[in-house]
């Protein structure tokens, strides 16, 4: 059986310690917003509150209130943590290359995972052919700039508000969600299909179709922090070659300036000669240990949401009977499901109502 190298000072194991704990508690927000949501979706007014951190997964409307920021100064109150955790990715992306997608990302994680399973099928592991691989990663940068050319140039003051204060974007989150447990056949091909090119090529909807991941790119271009290669004490073994996700020649750059680095640090934990490589400031200066990088990551994230808390920035102000109406609207209620119709009526404005009365001869 083989022995688990668990060794703190290598960027490996304390990644993995990062990924599970932004992984497990990405899971306890995904459970507690489904137990929340499956409440309001029979009629009931949940015992528990929703949980802010599922914003994170609603980058489109994130950016539309960064827009509403810029035009008003104000962090609007229907996903405010929404933006906040854009910003907290933002920063932590131009602090450290996108050491997001490496540290944090469950998709980045899941990503890891399914190139595990790239090298047990390929040894050597497969490499696209630059000719393919670069119009590919153009795709993602295709899509960065419809979204920025939509929200930023196109849509003005009014429909900026209008989106935000929409009932579909007050919801976006539960539409999200039942996206995923009402997977239709569709979706479901499309996500198997993912999965499988993933496996076929490494890293595949990170570095070709991820228009978050494209942004983060882009902010990594300027950050302070790089993996940087003395060429004096390399021995050109290519061992980093090998290990790079990115497939980036580590050994051929002095800097490594690429926007597909996520500072994963696996370069520098192969590397044989242990002062070739380094994550650091210009020069080699002030080195940053696996530790260090974990401590920035947690810090920025739970530092953010403590102070986005203190300034009552974090929490929304949609009421559970409001979000009931929304998802009447929406058609997101089970109408057999409801334990007592008149009771849920009670919480229901005369629209929704109507509303409700439709649907319910509509099934019947």
């Amino acid at each position: 059986m083989k022995k688990l190298d668990f060794n703190l000072t290598a960027f490996g194991s304390t990644r993995r310690v990062v990924q599970i704990i932004f992984l497990v508690t990405i899971i306890l927000i995904g459970y507690r917003f489904y137990s929340f949501t499956t409440q309001l979706a029979t009629g009931i007014i949940p015992d528990i509150n929703r949980p802010p951190g599922v914003e994170g997964f609603l980058p489109i409307s994130a950016l539309i209130s960064l827009k509403y920021y810029f035009q008003t100064g104000i962090i609007n109150d229907v996903h405010p943590s929404g933006l906040l955790i854009f910003l907290f990715i933002s920063v932590l992306s131009f602090l450290i290359k996108k050491s997001f997608c490496s540290y944090v990302c469950p998709i980045g994680f899941l990503s890891e995972i399914l190139s595990k399973i790239h090298f047990k099928l390929f040894k050597a592991g497969l490499r696209v052919n630059k000719f393919i691989d670069y119009p590919l990663r153009l795709v993602k940068y295709g899509l960065l700039v419809f979204f920025i050319y939509t929200i930023f140039f196109k849509m003005g003051d009014f429909a900026i508000k209008q989106f935000l204060y929409s009932s579909y974007n007050i919801i976006a989150d539960i539409k999200m969600l039942t996206f995923f447990t009402d997977l239709s056949m569709t979706a479901a091909i499309t996500i198997v299909s993912l999965i499988i090119l993933s496996v076929f090529i490494k890293n595949f909807w990170c570095r070709y179709l991820c228009p978050y991941g494209a942004f983060l790119g882009f902010l990594s271009f300027f950050s302070p922090f790089k993996i940087r290669r003395y060429e004096k004490s390399c021995i050109s073994c290519g061992k980093c070659d090998k290990v790079c996700p990115s497939s980036i020649n580590v050994s051929k750059s002095r800097n490594i300036i690429s926007d597909e680095c996520f500072a994963c640090g696996k370069c520098v934990d192969v590397c044989p000669s242990k002062e070739t490589l380094s994550l650091s400031l210009p020069g080699k200066r002030f080195k940053l240990k696996p530790v260090s990088v974990c401590f920035i990551a947690i810090f920025i994230f739970s530092g953010g949401t403590f102070l986005a808390r203190h300034t009552e920035n974090w929490q929304n102000n949609i009421t559970k009977k409001d979000y009931i109406n929304h998802m009447v609207e929406n058609g997101l209620i089970d109408v057999h499901k409801i334990q007592n119709l008149n009771k849920f009526k009670a919480h229901l404005d005369k629209r929704r109502k109507r509303i409700l009365m439709k649907q319910m001869m509509e099934k019947q």
